[in-house]
């Protein structure tokens, strides 16, 4: 029986790709002409998901890999700033799903982010941060996302986890920590094997209901 709910963050609660390709092309330009890669959101997408270093050098591939980890850094700090500031596109029904979901099961976070990514989501959006109980991500933890799905369990005692994302990454993340993995079809990646999918946020809840 389901307890409880992790989510990934981007494609699955929602989608930044836009502002941060904007923020980091600002960064870009002000500070390192050097890197000749001009960042979109069709680029983001693909790479949403990895750790922030293989991002990194596969998105900045003009520059050595050591500087293009340096460079991301400084486009992720300038990133949370203006992701709290503007916010970004929420996917449909969000709160109201949440909210639902929330009577019935514990709602739990777990991204391949940076220091301060999943607190600019609250920042921008505060409504939403009463439906978590917990997150946790590597710039906190310094462990990638299978390791940081196993805290959250440990962490909350939580016995019948699954864990809802949208790349392949997120799918081989849950099945290293146990966890069955629920795909979110409408986000940014493919992914072949899982335990359900889902078109849209709202159903996720008849969803789970029905594996309850």
């Amino acid at each position: 029986m389901i307890d409880s709910i992790i989510f990934d963050l981007d494609g699955t609660l929602w989608d930044s790709t836009k502002e941060v390709a904007m923020a980091f092309n600002q960064i870009l330009i002000k500070r390192h002409p050097e890197v000749k890669e001009v960042v979109t959101p069709d680029r983001l997408q693909e790479l949403f998901g990895m750790p922030l270093d293989e991002i990194a050098v596969k998105l900045y591939q003009s520059v050595p890999a050591e500087h293009a980890i340096m460079v991301m850094k400084e486009c992720c700090d300038y990133e949370c700033d203006y992701l709290a500031e503007h916010g970004a596109t929420l996917y449909d029904n969000l709160e109201q799903v949440l909210e639902e979901l929330s009577k019935k099961y514990k709602l739990f976070i777990v991204s391949n982010c940076q220091e301060g990514y999943i607190q600019c989501f609250f920042h921008a959006y505060p409504q939403l941060e009463k439906y978590f109980l917990d997150y946790e991500y590597p710039g906190r933890s310094g462990k990638l996302k299978a390791d940081n799905i196993r805290l959250v369990i440990e962490r909350n005692g939580l016995n019948n986890p699954i864990y809802v994302g949208d790349t392949q990454g997120d799918a081989t993340a849950a099945g290293a920590a146990g966890v069955p993995f629920i795909f979110a079809g409408y986000g940014f990646g493919d992914v072949k094997e899982y335990a359900g999918v889902i078109a849209s946020l709202t159903e996720l809840t008849k969803l789970v209901d029905g594996k309850h």
